[in-house]
């Protein structure tokens, strides 16, 4: 018996192990879930927004480094889609997203609801068609994973609604063929990499997580060269821990003082697997020698002396190989004082910031000094809220974080000790991205800890799908950073010299707004009480949301602070003193 459209893509879907689909039901996916209700180990989640839909796929495909997939219905459903399509472009995730869309002979007549998705989607996906005939199938649809698979991008299958239901004429098995290929640069290239490399004085490391698989490899390299080793946040998963004795933390608006000296003490640079697009970050005048897989990302934030286009495993090992400099103890070794300095720095910020966290902090001296400038309410600090989640959590928890101000707790103080895993709107920058990438992440293992860091502007801007949690009763833990504010926002507004305009949340109670929902809700408004909120959380069963009132006017300061930053913060409090403290912003 001839098979329809809706059940050759979904049996392809089956094959390659995709255990949970994303998306809204409505018209013309009706043929699509209606297969995947028959269909024996795959499983139909209904989102309450699309844009869930997309960051909970994107965040499994993240995950397994395979297919995440998604669904939206014709015109809006599909536009809904949209942002967290382009979060898993810009995360590099390959994502298929079926895309509904009117009758066949309605393309092209302004018929209701009708959107070219070809055009919508041409920025965002790697490949993009519409089907027009059944026996398009399975070709078109094999072209398309192909497409996400190995450009580790997003595919968007275009299917409309009177297309579903209707057979092939000429049926087949999919084929995919798929498999990993391992590239590595010419070896002309890896010498000349390695002669700059023996010449060099202090070597710093700036890995990413297009390194994470070759945590071993790249630690070699980092004790034959005496390298302090930079993470980008992304790497935080497989190169923190204890086992590490080369990382120095982040650089950045939400990194440290000693790896930002770290950078700046170098006189050559590797970057391993990392596109780290801030600039203003990268020392000038130093020689940069970068590892990456694709050739385009060669060059384009800083310039290089010498590219290797290839798998960084291969390409360190290989570097490896050429290195004329002893590993540490033997003869030759190199130098490591650049090392020891570096991390010493790093010790002494860690340090600092444990107390910072430390809930009786702002009893003592400096600590009631500092309360009367930037705590006068005496709210949670959030430090202390993401240190007490760092202790408690599970070694192998999943961690995803909303953009802002909750990630910046996240980076200081979370370390991604053991089998920890973290995932985040960290290249596209979007809000909400943490729940929706935690409902995705749990659907994977609901056994495993799952950790969402949410911002309170983040968790409104999606609240909706606190629904889908509560339906499927997803053990996920989403830790609410409720400062009322859109904090990073404020941040970049007092750090330009201006005052705090626009940034004020008018906040519902979240946690009896989960309580409504059936889902375990606890507020916390005492430092006291942190500890053991956060240690409930963690043990009740099912969803919980934690609600925690923290500090709207706790500082990031940068890792290396500027004057003119100095003076804006400076300036901002005194325009937000002269409008009087407390006053709604704007009036």
């Amino acid at each position: 018996m001839a098979r329809t459209v809706a059940q050759v893509i979904v049996d392809a879907l089956s094959e390659l192990d995709v255990r949970q689909v994303f998306g809204v039901v409505g018209d013309a996916l009706n043929p699509l879930t209606d297969a995947i209700r028959s269909t024996d180990g795959l499983e139909w989640v209904g989102c309450r927004h699309e844009e869930a839909a997309a960051f909970a796929a994107s965040a499994q495909s993240q995950l397994t480094d395979t297919l995440g997939v998604c669904m939206g219905t014709v015109g809006p459903g599909s536009v809904h889609l949209l942002n967290g399509l382009y979060d898993a472009a810009k995360s590099h995730a390959p994502v298929l997203a079926i895309a509904g869309q009117v009758p066949l002979a309605e393309i092209g007549s302004d018929y209701f609801q009708e959107v070219d998705n070809d055009a919508l989607f041409s920025d965002v996906a790697v490949f993009r068609a519409t089907v027009t005939s059944p026996d398009q199938l399975p070709q078109m649809l094999e072209t398309a994973v192909r497409h996400a698979l190995g450009r580790k991008g997003v595919a968007v299958l275009t299917v409309p609604g009177d297309l579903g239901e209707r057979e092939l004429t000429a049926d087949r098995p999919t084929r995919f063929s798929l498999n990993a290929p391992l590239s590595r640069p010419e070896e002309s290239a890896v010498r000349r990499a390695a002669e700059l490399l023996d010449r060099s004085e202090r070597v710093t490391l700036l890995v990413g997580e297009g390194a994470r698989a070759a945590r071993q490899d790249v630690l070699a390299l980092a004790d034959r060269l005496a390298a302090p080793m930079v993470l980008t946040l992304k790497a935080k998963a497989g190169f923190e821990g204890d086992a590490n004795p080369f990382q120095v933390g982040q650089t950045g608006l939400i990194g440290n003082p000693a790896a930002a000296r770290a950078l700046q003490d170098a006189d050559t640079l590797l970057l391993l697997g990392t596109d780290f697009p801030y600039r203003d970050w990268y020392p000038e005048g130093r020689t940069v020698i970068q590892v990456d897989t694709e050739a385009t990302h060669i060059g384009r934030r800083v310039p290089v002396e010498v590219g290797l286009v290839g798998d960084a495993g291969a390409t360190v090992r290989d570097l490896l190989d050429h290195l004329t400099a002893a590993p540490a103890g033997g003869e030759g070794a190199r130098d490591r004082s650049h090392l020891d300095t570096a991390r010493e720095r790093f010790d002494r910020w860690r340090t600092g910031q444990a107390r910072l966290a430390d809930p009786s902090h702002d009893k003592g001296v400096v600590g009631r000094i500092r309360s009367a400038l930037d705590n006068r309410s005496h709210d949670i600090r959030p430090e202390s809220l993401a240190a007490a989640v760092d202790r408690l959590a599970a070694d192998d928890a999943v961690f995803t974080s909303d953009t802002g101000m909750a990630t910046v707790w996240l980076s200081r103080c979370v370390e991604m000790r053991g089998e920890r895993r973290l995932i985040g709107s960290y290249n596209l920058g979007s809000m909400a991205n943490a729940m929706p990438q935690a409902l995705g992440a749990q659907f994977l293992d609901r056994g495993r800890q799952v950790v969402a860091f949410c911002g309170d502007g983040g968790l409104g801007m999606l609240l909706g799908d606190l629904m889908t949690l509560k339906t499927y009763r997803l053990p996920v833990k989403l830790v609410v950073f409720d400062n009322r504010r859109l904090g990073m926002v404020k941040l970049e507004q007092e750090q330009a010299g201006l005052p705090e305009f626009g940034t004020v949340l008018d906040n519902p109670d979240f946690a009896a707004v989960a309580e409504a929902l059936g889902i375990t809700g606890i507020r916390v408004t005492d430092p006291e009480d942190v500890e053991k909120a956060v240690e409930r959380a963690l043990r009740t069963p099912g969803p919980v949301l934690l609600d925690v009132l923290t500090n709207p006017d706790e500082i990031a300061v940068p890792a290396e602070p500027t004057v003119e930053q100095g003076w804006g913060f400076a300036l901002a409090k005194v325009k937000e003193v002269v409008r009087s403290h407390g006053e709604p912003d704007g009036d």
